[in-house]
Parts: structure tokens; C-alpha cells; sequence
């Protein structure tokens, strides 16, 4: 079954406005079915894959040759090929001066690695690229739901609801925002899938990127990064837990995020002297894939590992946020507060002026005063650009706990 994609408006505004247009994220996430779908009703252009060895060669071959046509065109899996970014930089140079006015909208990319994590290739189309980010369905895709919860978060306000939920509901919403073709497997077909998946990505797909002396390390890596998700990143420690030094441990971590495997939120701070904590927390983008690195099976969390299904939990709120904001109109950056004495707060929700919400994942059905201790020191650093602060927990009733302060349903989240 097709889901409609959030990022489609944001997509045909950037065709509009900019020469080039790169969509990036995780294999599988769903980018070539978006823009071919987007090709057959708004934006007619050819379209090649570099999947494909023939188009890959004859682009190797005479980039600039390959670039020159009459429509559009959309190039799937364009980071394979990283010689075409320099063709492309003059190729968009020579539209300019003949005709800018309709230069706008030539180009469509699309890639399952960050570019902008190379500089080379960043640079060369820094003013002629549009960047946007695609990744596995959100629970609103999933839902079909517009959703109001980042607007009512700047806004402080939550109109009062009763969310009827179950944890089985949250369950299934968790299993199946994901990976587009995944929701309507059986459980062992998506094991064999994920095996497929991490094997493809970590020995292929980083193959033809990077060169990966000890690769065969790259899948404990990654299991260790699933086991600390949602801990504080220590990279020596990691890199000697995996048997590599600690730049060697750092460069293959840093290989995950641009494979869109995992992701760093970093710490929220302004003044520098304040007694904050200073390290970036680690999440995985998928949480099936969390779980099924780690050999667990979602559904069995609540009951016999509660501890860890409240690691699962937050995996999963931070991936919802960030795929939220991928092609919500709200501007933010996310982060997360944690002071040296161990007051914390999940998530820092900050706008380019500044002000900020907060945002603490509980998996519990209740929730406490004691549980807005981390809320309330952020609350009071932060002063008059203090919107809103929040905790989401497994209950079902929208609850105010003091001035700018709420107890939220879970479910608020895509509903």
C-alpha cells in the first residue's frame, strides 16, 4: 500500500525555487518511490539510477555529456558517482548565464549517504542545491494524520483529551513507523529482511563510499551503538569495547550516521561555564532496527524488560521528532540538557530565536511532580524563552502541571 509522503509539498517548493535538488536517507526509506511518483503527476524529467552499472559507467565515463538534456532529470543513488557533483556545478553555471529564469527545478538527486558529511562535494553546489532528508515513515504518515504536536509545543497550548490507547496501539504504531515495505510482513519475514539490510549497507554500500580496513567490525559497532541508545557518547571507550583505537572508532562511527544508521543529538548549552554536561547523546533512526540488532523482539519488552523498553521508547520519540521536523514548517533544532548533577530533560526543542521547549519520555501510565525536576532547572536557566515543557507518557488524559509545564499522552504524538 502507497503512503502518502509529508515531504512531497516541501519537495515541488524546492523544484521551484532551486536548480538542484537532493533528497537523502537510508536506503529503503522510501526516496525513489517518492520521486517517481512525484515525475508521473508534477514533474516530468528522465530519470536513471546509478544502481545500475550501465548509467553509472556512462556518467564515469563523460559526466558532463550524461547532464546534457532537454528535460529534467532525476538521478537516484547520485553519491556513487561523486565525479558528477563538479559536472554538475558547471552545468548549472552555463543555465544560469543563458537563461536563470528558468534554470530553477533541472536537477533532482537523490542518496542513500550524507554528501554534506564530504566537503568536497558539499561545497561545489553550495547556492544551487536545495537539501532535504527523507526518512522511514513517521507515525503521522503512518496514522495519516496532519498533527498539531510541535505547533501546540511552541505554543503551550494542549487542548484537553482523552486519548484512548493501548500499549498494544503504541506497539504497533512503534513496529510499523518504519521502513515503507516492512508494516505488512510477518515477523520473521522482516528478521530475514533486516539481516539482508545491515549486510548490504555495511558490507557493499560502504565499500563503494569509504575505505574500511577492518569492515567486518562495522555490525558489533553497530550493536553497540543500539545497546547505548539514548546514553551519552564516550568515543574512546566505544572504539576499545570493538577493538579499534579511538580515531579509527570514531571515523566507523561516524560512517553509521552517514549511512543513516544512527544519529547524535547534541547537548544544549549557552554559557559555556555553566556545570552542564557536555556530550552528544546516541539514537538509532529506526527502532525495529535497534531491536532487531539487538535480538529482541518488540511486543516482549514491556512485560519482561521495562527498563529497556523505556530505552526503546525514547529511540523512538527522538526518531519521531527528527522525521517531524524533516518536513514540518516548524524551525528547530533538537538537542538534549543534562546538568552535572544529573538533572536531565530527553529533548531541547530550540528555534532560531531562541526560545525552546522541553520534552521528557516516560513509559510509565503515570506520571509525578518528581518527573519535571529536569523540565523545571531547564524551565528556570532559560527564563522568559522557556515556551513549554512536557512529559509524554503511556496515559491517556492531557494534564497541566504547573505554568508552562503538561503531562501528555504518547499518542499526542501523531494524533
Amino acid at each position: 500500500m502507497f503512503t502518502e509522503r509529508r515531504l512531497a509539498p516541501k519537495l515541488l517548493t524546492a523544484l521551484n525555487s532551486s536548480p538542484i535538488v537532493f533528497i537523502s536517507g537510508a536506503r529503503q526509506a522510501g526516496k525513489s518511490t517518492l520521486v517517481q511518483t512525484l515525475s508521473a503527476s508534477h514533474f516530468p524529467a528522465d530519470y536513471v539510477t546509478f544502481d545500475s552499472p550501465t548509467a553509472m559507467a556512462a556518467a564515469v565515463s563523460n559526466p558532463d555529456f550524461f547532464l546534457s538534456r532537454e528535460r529534467p532529470l532525476i538521478i537516484d543513488e547520485v553519491q556513487l558517482v561523486p565525479d558528477i557533483f563538479r559536472a554538475l556545478k558547471k552545468r548549472i553555471d552555463d543555465l544560469r548565464l543563458k537563461d536563470k529564469a528558468n534554470s530553477n527545478g533541472r536537477y533532482l538527486l537523490t542518496g542513500s549517504a550524507n554528501i554534506m558529511a564530504l566537503p568536497k562535494l558539499a561545497d561545489a553546489l553550495v547556492g544551487r542545491m536545495a537539501l532535504l532528508r527523507l526518512y522511514p515513515l513517521s507515525a503521522l504518515e503512518l496514522h495519516q494524520q496532519n498533527g498539531t504536536f510541535l505547533t501546540n509545543l511552541f505554543s503551550n497550548r494542549f487542548p484537553y483529551q482523552s486519548l484512548t490507547t493501548s500499549m498494544e496501539a503504541t506497539l504497533t504504531t512503534i513496529r510499523d513507523a518504519t521502513f515503507p515495505e516492512l508494516p505488512s510482513k510477518t515477523d520473521a519475514e522482516r528478521e530475514l529482511w533486516f539481516d539482508s539490510y545491515i549486510s548490504t549497507l555495511l558490507q557493499r554500500d560502504v565499500r563503494q563510499i569509504a575505505e574500511v580496513e577492518k569492515i567486518t567490525l562495522l555490525p558489533s559497532l553497530l550493536r553497540l551503538m543500539a545497546a547505548r541508545a539514548g546514553n551519552l557518547v564516550n568515543d574512546s571507550e566505544i572504539a576499545r569495547s570493538v577493538g579499534l583505537n579511538a580515531i579509527t572508532g570514531k571515523r566507523y562511527r561516524t560512517l553509521l550516521e552517514f549511512m543513516y544508521l544512527t544519529t547524535d543529538i547534541p547537548p544544549w548549552f549557552r554559557n559555556i561555564e555553566k556545570r552542564l554536561v557536555k556530550a552528544p547523546k546516541t539514537y538509532l533512526f529506526d527502532t525495529n532496527l535497534l531491536c532487531h540488532t539487538l535480538g529482541y523482539h518488540l511486543q516482549d519488552l514491556p512485560l519482561h524488560n521495562p527498563t529497556l523498553f523505556g530505552h526503546v521508547l525514547e529511540n523512538f520519540v527522538a526518531s519521531e521528532l527528527i522525521k517531524q521536523l524533516s518536513f514540518s514548517n516548524t524551525r528547530a533544532n533538537l538537542f538534549h540538557f543534562r546538568t552535572s548533577d544529573g538533572k536531565e530533560v530527553d529533548f531541547v526543542l530550540e528555534q532560531p530565536n531562541g526560545q525552546l521547549a522541553g520534552i521528557e519520555v516516560k513509559a510509565a501510565g503515570q506520571v509525578q511532580s518528581s518527573d519535571f525536576k529536569g523540565l523545571q532547572e531547564l524551565q528556570q536557566q532559560v527564563g522568559a524563552d522557556f515556551l513549554c515543557g512536557v512529559v509524554l507518557y503511556q496515559g491517556t488524559e492531557t494534564v497541566p502541571f504547573g505554568e508552562k509545564l503538561w503531562a501528555i499522552p504518547l499518542a499526542a504524538l501523531w494524533h
